[in-house]
């Protein structure tokens, strides 16, 4: 769609700005090394190099997210390349006033700095016409960041859908239309909010088609991605892409900020992702791929600073790797820049009027005790209920039981809780043995930290609390319980503080493996729900979503797998449905038992597995059995 923007009667470059363009700023206020400096960009401007309009392109799309109640972040990128920057400036000292290095084309080799800033114009109004324009602005991008663009739209009201677009400066030039929505006020009574919760996207794994649905069945409000938007290995590594032409790129285990610029650009021209970015605000935050498998406050799995690892591992420090991560992330995702006092804070809070609090944490890269790195299992496990083991860092955890405290108070109905791993006790003895049954990377390796959020919800009478998490590739629903300590009954529900809805991935595989069949991942989920007695349904074969429906009496879950990611389709299956009563602070036991007594895949406590193969195909609005088998399952 191309729209005439002169009736912004702004000329070419009037106005504009690179402060305007959130990305030139650093991501973390103590760490200035990672923003850009500006004036220093300005200084290195050749004017007879701007680009002209046929040499731009946006080149992955629009996205918005983290909205609040009048403001909205906005995101595109304007590049004259589809290739990235292949310069590590902004994260290894100041930026240069002068670059001699040519710009070459995408051969793979250097992308220098440009010499000119790209200027771009964007407004958002309450109509796809855009004529109810609410605000517009001019400002610039570069290579600097990437050809990013980010920008605070603001002047909006409530709870609203907006619309918005960016285009070329003084041209018709212009980005798909995106579609945004505002959070109500905190003050505001809400009747009914939708979220499509996602994690773990795995690129040579399969097409993203969980991203997509929801935004062609237009049925949620806002998306919650709990982290791994992407993966840091090389092709082959962790995934097979070739088969279906999806290889992460650059084909080779990531280090560089080039690097991780390269690897968002490449998720994020998956069909599925961009439906999604264009239709819904995002709540981003990441997991331990975003930098590296298994990260913790010093280090990950195959990375950490010491000498034999830098030789080893890379040729890079952790912490120069991670700045790498964190300032891609930053230009490549639609989140403001958290109130950021200490370091590479990305845990915040969004207050969806007075239904509900959402408290997104990181339970992986701020300050988390050392975890399980695969040689040092026994030594995890020996220490994994010390009282000073915490996955969050003590100035995380203490913000994080305020705002627990605060949301009650000030009489939110519910508080979701978004937690990278699974917070529930999971004897998982069926894959790790008798030894050590439990996940010494997940929440099970820092028993003290959770004891303390348990005491925190008890204590205090907090009631109504959702866990979600990601990170497990597999299905979980839990009765929220503080065993030891406080009475359970399984049957009823009684004695716990809230519930916890778990995620699959979007296409990472199954902890059963990636090609395990129906039979095999049901046969470990029975025994899973027989060893954790408030483990209510396990399910480890559909890579998929589950989406939300919060109300002040009720949240709602439904679990959607996903038969094939073979191809870009809208094949879903929806696979189990559970609900949680206000004040009840447990899974609803009505209509046959939990779940309504049965569900499609998996095991479900106390009910049935009745699998009908029902599938829904979100573009064609049919629905028909069918049956995906043999080399079309992905």
């Amino acid at each position: 769609m191309l729209l005439s923007w002169t009736v912004l009667g702004l000329a070419t470059g009037a106005f504009a700005s690179y402060a305007g363009n959130l990305n030139y700023r650093s991501p973390s206020y103590n760490h200035p090394g990672l923003g850009i400096s500006i004036h220093k960009v300005q200084k290195r401007n050749v004017p007879e190099k701007v680009y002209t309009p046929d040499q731009l392109n946006f080149t992955h799309g629009v996205a918005s997210g983290d909205p609040l109640s009048t403001s909205v972040i906005l995101w595109t990128r304007l590049a004259p390349m589809y290739d990235d920057v292949n310069d590590n400036s902004t994260v290894s000292g100041a930026v240069p006033l002068y670059n001699p290095v040519p710009i070459y084309s995408e051969n793979g080799t250097h992308i220098a700095k440009s010499n000119a800033p790209v200027c771009l114009q964007y407004k958002i109004a309450t109509d796809k016409e855009l004529k109810d324009v609410k605000d517009h602005g001019m400002l610039y991008t570069s290579s600097d960041v990437d050809y990013t663009v980010k920008v605070e739209a603001q002047n909006l009201s409530p709870f609203t859908q907006y619309y918005y677009q960016f285009n070329v400066c003084g041209c018709d030039k212009a980005s798909i239309l995106g579609r945004t929505k505002t959070s109500p006020a905190p003050e505001d009574d809400v009747d009914n909010v939708r979220l499509a919760i996602y994690s773990c996207s795995n690129y040579p794994f399969g097409y993203f088609n969980a991203f997509g649905n929801p935004a062609i069945k237009d049925s949620v409000d806002y998306v919650i991605h709990l982290g791994d938007v992407l993966y840091e290995y090389a092709e082959g590594d962790y995934g097979w892409g070739y088969s279906i032409d999806r290889i992460p790129l650059p084909d080779r285990t990531i280090y560089t900020l080039y690097d991780y610029r390269k690897r968002h650009a490449t998720y994020r021209s998956d069909a599925g992702f961009l439906a999604s970015t264009q239709s819904f605000p995002w709540l981003p935050v990441w997991d331990d791929h975003e930098v590296s498998d298994n990260t913790y406050r010093d280090g990950a799995s195959e990375l950490n600073n010491t000498e034999a690892s830098f030789v080893e591992d890379g040729g890079v420090s952790f912490d120069q790797r991670k700045m790498n991560a964190v300032r891609a992330y930053y230009e490549w995702m639609p989140i403001r820049q958290v109130d950021m006092d200490d370091n590479l804070r990305i845990w915040r809070s969004f207050q969806i009027g007075k239904l509900v609090d959402i408290i997104l944490l990181d339970t992986r890269q701020y300050d988390r005790s050392i975890t399980d790195l695969y040689w040092n299992t026994d030594y995890i496990q020996d220490i994994a209920y010390d009282a000073g083991r915490s996955m969050m860092g003590s100035r995380q955890e203490n913000w994080f039981y305020h705002q627990l405290v605060k949301s009650n108070k000030r009489g939110a109905s519910w508080r979701l809780i978004g937690s990278q791993t699974v917070f529930s006790r999971l004897n998982e003895s069926v894959a790790y043995g008798n030894g050590e049954p439990f996940d010494l990377d997940a929440w099970d390796g820092y028993t003290a930290n959770r004891n303390r959020t348990f005491q925190t919800l008890y204590d205090n009478k907090i009631s109504n609390n959702i866990m979600i998490a990601g990170d497990s590739h597999a299905n979980w629903v839990s009765d929220l319980v503080w065993l030891g300590s406080q009475g359970y009954n399984p049957a009823t529900g009684e004695g716990s503080i809230g519930v916890e809805f778990a995620g699959t991935a979007v296409s990472s595989p199954s902890p059963a493996g990636a090609n395990t069949s129906i039979a095999v991942g049901n046969l470990a989920s029975q025994r899973l729900i027989s060893d954790n007695q408030e483990l209510q349904w396990s399910e480890l074969y559909y890579r998929g979503y589950f989406e939300l429906s919060i109300t002040p009496q009720e949240t709602k879950a439904q679990y959607f797998g996903l038969p094939t990611l073979l191809t870009t389709n809208g094949y879903e299956i929806s696979l189990a449905n559970f609900s949680v009563k206000s004040g009840e602070n447990r899974l609803s036991r009505a209509a046959g038992g939990v779940g309504g007594g049965s569900v499609e895949n998996g095991a479900l406590k106390g009910g049935k597995t009745v699998p009908t193969n029902l599938t829904h195909d979100v573009v064609g609005k049919t629905w028909e059995v069918r049956n995906f088998t043999g080399p079309d399952v992905l």
